[in-house]
């Protein structure tokens, strides 16, 4: 780091020939710090840079780089005795330097400068610079001019700033002086030396918190990186000395990579070495064996591993679209071959599988832990980090680092003092027996740049810490596990988007009607985004009946959903005008042909008149339904004419009239029900059939037995399972017997109002309801009122039916439906379905083919 105090003494001098250095130079070195544009031209040249280049800043600012910087030219012939030699000149620099004996380990600095390297490189030249001096002030002639071995490293700037490379240089003699051992007296036993020794010090450069001043740190560390403010520094500085991480680690900002990639120069290197070795075997001599070669022999074999575990690792993930198990997938894919711990975290909306998440994670953020995986004994990390906990974690931890910058944070070793800064997140419970003195490495699992969860890796104290390319490897894992689980939380958020919109249009069916017990089933698809278009609904009509509506919109998605949504509420529409089946169905056909020629639809519409104890059927294209008779437990697929489906248009529609008894049961289905690709649906029908006449103790349990009955004939002729969604309707017609229906005609006389008064409590009297007399006496008044006043020429309809609730209907032959009306204090008329509406449980109207029905409803005493 360019932190060295102001001495005049050049680099490469000893002690003897300059002031010696101060206390607070003990044991650091300066670094030359030069940033080049996208011009090429020098736009920061440090303080570092002038003492070991001997050129002062305002010379060098504007200057081309490739004049003032070790670059190196074409090679000459070498002497093949010697590990390597070689030379570089610059003439333009004459009156600064005289650069000899240029490192010739592959590409020179001129490579870098000329922006033909995209990575990072290093590399070692050895110059004559002159003796430089504060400004202003004069040089000593005594002091001349020096030469010095300059280790350097070029880094590639990206981002949209005009700086497009950093350069860092240092004196290699100088790091000889801190200590660093020679493995012999060559040249390249020196360069392995120093390169080595470099690479124990470039942490410094990383702002490790072994460094001593952090105030004067932070002061001098925008001069070292110009992008970053004095603020931004400090904040940096005192993250570092407390959390004791580089500050690439926490910062997704900065630009700059601070360690050097010695990755680069190894292959140069090795390559180098390969070659002077082939041109020694050319002419018959041996170079003497590197000891390097067995290190660089497992690197290999270590980079070759990690690439295998993450190679496995991707094949062992992803193997569903269900979040839990991908979760649990990904836990067991790292324990124990790469960690001994791996504890998962994802945001509330993942878990909860809601829209993608806004923002950058803050202290409020909840992460719930989904996955605890250990090699410890059974039940130890259970108690004090259950599955299933959410919790915040506040700033100035790893755990917040990561999930705030979106990069992996490594943590060596976990000290007292760290592992009881996290165990104060765990309310009374004391997690620092479990993690204290092991190694931890935080990486984030992201999509699309958001941070969507975490997870901790932990090793034990006896193993090996995490490194850098654990850390590598780490971030790469969790990468593609990010990717793995968005692709999970997507699948689980669109499926739960279908669910609410099938749902939503799916009606809320009452299980008992006028005359009948009804129970459904709606069971999604499994494939195509699992929402389709089967529907079924019933609808209350006009003389205690029910229509019954069982449909199949051809397709699925939401497309198909959308059509049956429409389709359902034109067949309630309908059926409120009480429309004949084969009427509705015909009507039906011409409005989906107006809504366009895409799509097809199946339906079957049956009324049940619970009274006259039959149906009345028509079907459009549909698979027909099921009559399970009571008397004896037979079951029949009902002969209906099938129909052209809904959409076909000009194809006639017939309605059937069957006769049913009490307690005969109806099922009505979709085809996805009975039918499965390859398979016969006849064998289906047979099925459902055969597993309608099970009895049941109830309609639920009824449905649910003809669901696995279906369920398991398919998977024991091997036809796996079902892919369509499935609407299953099962209606059983109790009827109404004749004692609980009470029926009178009344002539178009305004006196025939007191006798329906009359008739009507004398009847609910006999049915033992007297409770009721004077509020169905008083509303059956005032309909048989406006019926005769508003009635043309056919007699009045009053109508009691005792059930589940004591409904009294009224008819006339007026098609105009009543409405409240707002009475005024003087106001004749428009009293009377107030009063209806406030007594009565529920009330309304309907047209019938003869004119209209109102009608209103009481509970019944007891329910």
């Amino acid at each position: 780091m360019d932190h060295g105090t102001e001495w005049d003494a050049p680099p490469g001098r000893g002690a003897d020939t300059g002031p010696p250095a101060g206390p607070s130079d003990a044991g650091r070195v300066p670094l030359a710090v030069v940033v080049v544009d996208r011009g090429g031209l020098v736009s920061h040249w440090s303080t570092g840079a002038r003492r070991l280049f001997g050129v002062a800043k305002d010379e060098a600012i504007g200057r081309p780089a490739i004049d003032l910087l070790p670059v190196s030219g074409a090679l000459p012939e070498v002497d093949e005795d010697l590990p390597y030699a070689g030379h570089a000149t610059c003439a333009d620099y004459a009156d600064y330097a005289d650069y000899t004996d240029a490192d010739g380990l592959g590409p020179g600095l001129d490579a870098s400068l000329d922006a033909g390297l995209s990575y990072p490189a290093a590399g070692r030249a050895r110059l004559t610079v002159p003796v430089s001096s504060e400004p202003g002030v004069p040089r000593p002639a005594e002091w001349g001019s020096h030469r010095v071995d300059v280790l350097w490293w070029a880094y590639p700037l990206v981002g949209p700033g005009r700086e497009r490379l950093l350069v860092l240089a240092a004196d290699a003699e100088a790091l000889h002086r801190l200590g660093m051992p020679e493995e012999d007296g060559s040249l390249e036993g020196r360069w392995r030396s120093e390169r080595r020794g470099v690479e124990r010090i470039a942490p410094a450069f990383a702002l490790h918190t072994d460094f001593p001043g952090a105030e004067e740190l932070a002061r001098r560390l925008p001069d070292i990186l110009p992008s970053m403010s004095v603020g931004e520094s400090a904040r940096i500085v005192s993250q570092v000395l407390e959390l004791g991480y580089p500050v690439i680690e926490f910062s997704q900002n900065d630009r700059v990579p601070v360690t050097p990639d010695w990755g680069v120069a190894r292959r140069v290197e090795r390559r180098a070495r390969r070659e002077r070795a082939a041109r020694a075997a050319a002419v018959g001599r041996s170079l003497p064996a590197d000891p390097d070669d067995e290190g660089e022999d497992l690197e290999y074999a270590a980079v070759r591993e990690r690439l295998e575990f993450l190679n496995e690792v991707s094949g062992r993930i992803g193997t569903s679209l269900d979040l839990s198990r991908t979760v649990v997938e990904v836990s067991k894919a790292v324990v124990p071959r790469f960690t001994d711990v791996a504890g998962t975290y994802l945001r509330e909306q993942v878990v909860a599988g809601e829209g993608f998440p806004e923002g950058v994670p803050d202290t409020t953020t909840m992460w719930h832990r989904v996955a605890v995986e250990h090699t410890d004994e059974p039940g130890r990390w259970d108690d004090v980090v259950p599955v299933g906990e959410a919790m915040p974690f506040p700033a100035h931890t790893p755990f917040f680092q990561c999930m705030t910058t979106g990069e992996p944070v490594l943590v060596p070793r976990i000290s007292e003092q760290a592992g009881h800064a996290i165990a104060s997140q765990f309310d009374k419970r004391d997690i620092r027996p479990l993690i204290t003195g092991r190694s931890m490495l935080v990486v984030p699992l992201k999509a699309r740049d958001v941070v969507l969860g975490f997870i901790i890796l932990l090793r034990h104290p006896e193993r090996a810490e995490f490194n850098d390319m654990d850390r590598v490897t780490g971030a790469e894992l969790a990468a593609r596990a990010g990717l793995v689980l968005d692709n999970a939380r997507m699948y689980t958020y669109q499926e739960n988007v279908a669910e609410t919109l099938q749902d939503s249009m799916l009606p809320q069916i009452p299980p008992r009607m006028a005359g009948c017990d009804i129970a459904t089933r709606y069971l999604p698809g499994t494939l195509l985004g699992r929402v389709g278009g089967d529907w079924f609904d019933s609808v209350k009509l006009p003389g205690a009946r029910t229509a019954l509506v069982v449909g199949d919109v051809m397709g699925h998605g939401l497309n198909s959903a959308a059509m049956m949504g429409q389709l359902r509420t034109a067949v309630q529409t309908m059926a409120a005008l009480d429309l004949p089946p084969a009427q509705l169905l015909r009507n039906l056909d011409d409005l989906a042909q107006r809504l366009g020629d895409t799509y097809l639809a199946t339906c079957l519409y049956a009324v049940y008149d619970p009274i006259a104890n039959e149906l009345h059927l028509a079907n459009a294209g549909h698979i027909p339904p099921v009559l399970v008779r009571a008397a004896d437990g037979r079951s029949e697929l009902l002969d209906l004419p099938t129909g052209a489906p809904i959409g076909v248009g000009g194809v006639p529609f017939e309605a059937v009239r069957v006769r049913v008894e009490p307690g005969d049961r109806l099922v009505m289905c979709t085809d996805g029900l009975v039918e499965v690709r390859g398979a016969d649906i006849g064998a289906g029908l047979a099925t459902l059939c055969e597993s309608a006449a099970h009895p049941a103790a109830s309609m639920d349990d009824a449905c649910d037995t003809v669901i696995r009955a279906l369920a398991a004939s398919f998977s024991a002729a091997g036809r796996g399972g079902r892919k369509d969604d499935v609407a299953l309707l099962m209606a059983r017609l109790n009827g109404i017997a004749p004692s609980d229906v009470a029926e009178w005609r009344l002539a178009l006389d305004p006196a025939e109002a007191g006798r329906a008064r009359a008739a009507v409590r004398e009847r609910l009297h006999a049915w033992g309801l007297p409770q009721l007399a004077d509020s169905a006496e008083l509303m059956a008044s005032e309909l048989v009122s406006n019926a005769l006043r508003h009635s043309h020429s056919r007699p009045v309809t009053l109508r009691l039916v005792r059930g589940d609730t004591l409904l009294c209907e009224v008819d006339d032959d007026d098609h105009e439906l009543p409405t409240l009306l707002s009475a005024g204090p003087g106001d004749e008329f428009g009293r009377g379905l107030r009063v209806v509406s406030a007594l009565a449980r529920e009330w309304g109207s309907s047209r019938t083919a003869a004119g209209k029905s109102v009608r209103f409803e009481l509970t019944l005493p007891g329910r």
